[in-house]
């Protein structure tokens, strides 16, 4: 039982292990283009890292592999690139893919800076990552009910 139960345990911890430095590395590979995208657009780095985290499963789900969308961006009727299809909320819905990632990140950054219902947050300071976070859900970015909190504890 002692084995069977310690087994149990080492493989949890090389779960946890892996999980965790697959999200370090996605934090090292594109740190730069979300701390970039702030300095350009005013969206807190740390916020624009843990979406993508989040949305593209530390960049290992099909439409960041396939389409290069690390932020869960739909098509929406003015994309005028090339699209995914994808279930989500609904069977077969379409999301932009982009030629690279750096794409998905500067899209994320307009999809947030030019639309109204976003427009709230830039009144926040980019260090106020919980309001950004809380901002985000009461905007609708994501139907999961968790959001912000998914996002403060990354």
């Amino acid at each position: 039982m002692h084995k069977i139960l310690l087994f149990v345990i080492i493989m949890f911890s090389f779960f946890f292990v892996d999980a965790q430095n697959k999200t370090e590395r996605y934090i090292a590979k594109y740190s730069r283009t979300a701390i970039n995208e702030m300095n350009k657009y005013s969206i807190p780095a740390s916020i624009t890292i843990a979406q993508g985290i989040l949305e593209s499963g530390n960049g290992e789900s099909r439409l960041a592999i396939e389409g290069n969308n690390h932020f869960g961006i739909k098509c929406h009727s003015n994309w005028n690139g090339e699209t995914i299809i994808e279930d989500d909320d609904e069977k077969g819905e379409c999301f932009r893919k982009y030629p690279a990632v750096e794409d998905s990140y500067r899209d994320h950054s307009l999809f947030l800076s030019e639309r109204e219902r976003y427009s709230f947050l830039f009144k926040y300071k980019r260090t106020d990552y919980r309001k950004w976070a809380k901002g985000l859900k009461k905007a609708g970015y994501a139907t999961n009910a968790r959001y912000s909190t998914l996002l403060t504890d990354l």
